[in-house]
């Protein structure tokens, strides 16, 4: 397993894409980010079959196709994306509607705290389920 910091060099520190390689339930959330398997994460993040990653998205104008390029290469391996929109509900981009449509995927966009809490239930009911939440202050 790779380390997110690498010892101080002549490079000085080494940042890493953040990546935990498990499914885990999300534990906690506020503050600007995310707790889930024992750690804490700073800012949104993608909850994919693949694991959790860091999501660069900040505000519900971020969620688009591109910003979901990582969820949409694993559409294949869940059948709904939940999408934590922050604390406004906010309507699906059209174009994002489209795509995750031709790949057989139902989406659905709450507030993060609702999205949670459904990634949560859908998880421990061993769902094919992935969520998009966006970091709430």
């Amino acid at each position: 397993m790779s380390k997110l910091f690498e010892p101080r060099g002549t490079h000085g520190i080494v940042m890493r894409e953040q990546h935990f390689p498990g499914r885990a339930p999300v534990s906690a959330y506020g503050n600007g980010g995310f707790r889930f398997a024992e750690m804490s994460h700073r800012g949104s993040i993608l909850c994919l079959p693949s694991g959790i990653h860091g999501w660069p998205a900040e505000t519900p104008a971020d969620i688009s196709v591109d910003s979901l390029a990582k969820a949409l290469a694993e559409a294949g391996d869940f059948e709904v994306l939940l999408i934590g929109s922050g604390t406004d509900l906010v309507p699906m981009p059209e174009a994002l509607r489209y795509a995750l449509r031709e790949r057989g995927i139902r989406g659905d966009v709450m507030s993060t705290g609702s999205a949670v809490r459904t990634y949560n239930i859908m998880l421990g009911e061993n769902r094919a389920v992935a969520a998009a939440l966006l970091a709430v202050g």
